[in-house]
């Protein structure tokens, strides 16, 4: 064997073992996907069990059929070839096969269709449910808002939380990589959830393979679907729907507890909401500001203007921005109202988190204005919007 030979055994041996080795290195996805899973996601409601049972029944027939068509068809161009003396035969058309190559594929359709049917009239069924949640999508988290039953007046948003080092290949990445938040969607098992679906910028789409459950989510339009969880766990999904540039940074978490622990969380989120909320006289340091500005930035706006406010493709950098580095009103009117690509953030993100983080820009990177925004200057401003 020459040179060139022993070396490219020696590379495709090289790559077989690293492959090999980061097969055996990967893990299954808590709430997620197996590794090496050919299957649908292990179903977690009863929707998706009947999704499973159609997908293999239709399996099933669709193989009968491809063996059966192709096994007659190789059997008569095998045994009917001219080498073995085969004369062809003249017949013209036969009622009989006629009626019965028409018969029997629409008694399989039927077959088919009925109870497919059957599972997507229920899939769409929404009615009396226990509580109703509606989804934003934004480009890229989602928010919730807890509209009617138990939680009712809860809202918050749901952004990625893993880190840009990881993103970056700076770290190794965790088993739940691009499918973790910082909020999850917490609902009680059992009890049927009804999904309002809607979007802020562009289509999103809310999907959880586990759930049989995948709904758009629309400009302008509300459309709903639902769920009812019949085990407790976390179960993860992502949007769906190609909506820009950090479309695989917008996964969705749902985390199915029990009644009891349901009751717990409501409790403390709509205490903690409560805890939160700011009054707008309140008059803060730079520091302050700055702090809070900073995880403001790092849930929100780092993903597109990066960490480090350089920007990327069509977000701007911030780091010497004539717009953050200009007059105040022309910032607090983009944050409110957005521009182009960039989102707007009034109902979003509340007045003080918005001061905050303009604050965080205009005094970082290099830019050093010096002023600290308040909440009131935000409230004013959208009163004046």
């Amino acid at each position: 064997m020459n040179l060139f030979g022993k070396v490219t055994r020696a590379s495709l041996y090289f790559i077989a073992a690293f492959n090999a080795a980061a097969v055996f290195a990967a893990e299954n996805m808590p709430g997620g996907p197996a590794v090496n899973q050919l299957n649908f996601t292990p179903p977690a409601t009863k929707i998706m069990q009947e999704i499973h049972g159609l997908h293999w029944m239709m399996l099933v027939i669709c193989a009968v059929i491809f063996i059966g068509v192709f096994g007659v068809m190789f059997y008569s161009i095998l045994r009917h070839r001219k080498s073995l003396g085969a004369k062809s035969a003249s017949f013209h058309e036969s009622t009989t096969v006629e009626i019965i190559w028409t018969v029997i594929p629409l008694i399989i359709v039927i077959g088919m269709a009925l109870p497919a049917t059957k599972t997507v009239v229920a899939m769409k069924d929404t009615t009396n449910s226990d509580i109703t949640i509606k989804t934003t999508g934004y480009q890229w988290k989602w928010g919730y808002d807890y509209i009617k039953g138990e939680g009712e007046g809860i809202s918050f948003l749901s952004t990625l939380s893993t880190p840009r080092t990881q993103v970056n290949n700076l770290e190794p990445k965790s088993p739940t990589y691009l499918m973790e938040v910082d909020n999850e969607m917490v609902v009680p098992v059992d009890k049927k959830i009804r999904i309002i679906t809607t979007a802020n910028d562009v289509i999103h789409s809310w999907t959880i393979p586990a759930f049989g459950l995948k709904q758009d989510a629309i400009p302008g339009f509300v459309r709903d679907t639902w769920f009812r969880a019949d085990r407790i766990g976390t179960f993860r999904g992502q949007c769906s729907e190609l909506c820009g540039a950090e479309h695989a940074f917008m996964p969705i978490v749902v985390k199915v507890v029990s009644q009891e622990d349901y009751t717990k969380w409501v409790a403390e989120k709509q205490k903690s909401l409560t805890a939160a909320t700011d009054d707008p006289s309140m008059v803060y340091t730079l520091a302050e500001q700055k702090e809070r500005g900073e995880k403001v930035y790092g849930a929100n706006c780092a993903a597109c203007h990066q960490p480090n406010g350089k920007g990327a493709g069509a977000f701007p950098a911030l780091a010497g921005s004539k717009v953050v580095n200009g007059p105040l009103e022309g910032q607090i009117h983009i944050l409110l109202n957005g521009k182009n690509a960039m989102p707007k953030w009034s109902g979003v993100l509340s007045a003080a988190d918005i001061a905050a983080v303009i604050t965080y820009t205009r005094n970082s990177w290099g830019n050093n204005s010096g002023q600290v925004i308040q909440t009131q200057e935000i409230v004013s401003a959208q009163a004046k919007n």
